[in-house]
């Protein structure tokens, strides 16, 4: 989503990884807001810090922008609720990346 577009919709998933899973390199072409609710995860954007994101902390992924980690940490799995900002006709709220 470019500066200066509006959200139309939003659209809220809640998602629980495996232990020992690791996301693949994405990204969203909408902004992501979302909430760690269960266990933890480990949170990079590229060329960003690496964050440790516990229940109840939050993070933000920029529209476009590549997700270089987001994989639950340690031996349990982790649960979080993402919610999409999407424009009127946007259909795709994530793509998956070659490494």
């Amino acid at each position: 989503m470019e500066p200066g577009k509006r959200t139309d919709r939003v659209e809220i998933q809640e998602i629980t990884l495996k232990a020992g899973m690791k996301a693949p390199l994405h990204l969203h072409p909408c902004p992501v807001v979302g909430l760690v609710t269960a266990g933890a995860i480990c949170f990079q954007i590229e060329g960003g810090p690496v964050q440790h994101l516990k229940p109840g902390e939050a993070f933000f992924e920029p529209a476009m922008a590549r997700v270089v980690h987001f994989d639950p940490e340690g031996s349990a799995s982790a649960t979080f609720i993402a919610a999409y900002l999407l424009e009127a006709g946007d259909k795709e709220t994530i793509r998956l990346l070659p490494r």
